[in-house]
């Protein structure tokens, strides 16, 4: 079965994002995939900052995110742009860090304003790292996004449909492609 990592790219620690990605993670874990969700806000912010990936915790998540087939990028959006938090961890990868991975960009955020972040912001990051595909990303509204008693995720059932349609996609392109490794 496919590996995916899933990573939140908000420092917050109550932020509905990491709930996404929770989510993201739990209905492909449901499907068979062996699933891990990094959270970035808990890599050690020096090491981070300074690219030390020969820290524990950095050269661990750079290995889980290599040995991964599928990644997940869920950030909040920020002035337009997607997470600092995210691209530093991006920052750390090889040239070609997501060769032969599939990868879907999601994010959130509390205004439709923000939308091209994914596409002109992360897209063109994520494209320069070299994945196999990238799904279409996935902007999702803060106002369709609750917390219940429990602390778990209720997504607006005028949203949950797409949003489970573009997950499955994600999932049926992940198992069903052909993989390919880059050599160089």
């Amino acid at each position: 079965m496919p590996a995916v990592v899933v990573l939140s790219g908000s420092p917050s620690r109550s932020s509905k994002t990491a709930r996404v990605a929770d989510y993201v993670a739990d209905r492909l874990a449901g499907a068979g995939l062996v699933t891990e969700h990094l959270r970035l806000r808990d890599l050690p912010p020096g090491p981070l900052l300074a690219a030390d990936t020969s820290d524990p915790d950095i050269a661990r998540a750079a290995a889980t995110l290599a040995d991964a087939d599928g990644v997940v990028l869920a950030t909040p959006t920020y002035k337009a742009a997607y997470s600092g938090l995210l691209k530093v961890f991006l920052d750390l990868l090889p040239q070609f860090g997501l060769s032969g991975k599939t990868v879907l960009p999601l994010a959130t955020g509390g205004s439709l304003a923000h939308v091209l972040a994914l596409d002109y912001g992360l897209r063109p990051v994520v494209q320069s790292l070299a994945p196999r595909h990238v799904i279409q990303s996935y902007f999702l509204l803060e106002r369709d996004l609750q917390i219940d008693a429990d602390g778990g995720l209720v997504i607006n059932p005028g949203v949950e449909h797409v949003f489970t349609d573009i997950v499955e996609e994600f999932r049926h392109a992940l198992t069903t492609a052909l993989p390919y490794q880059r050599t160089a």
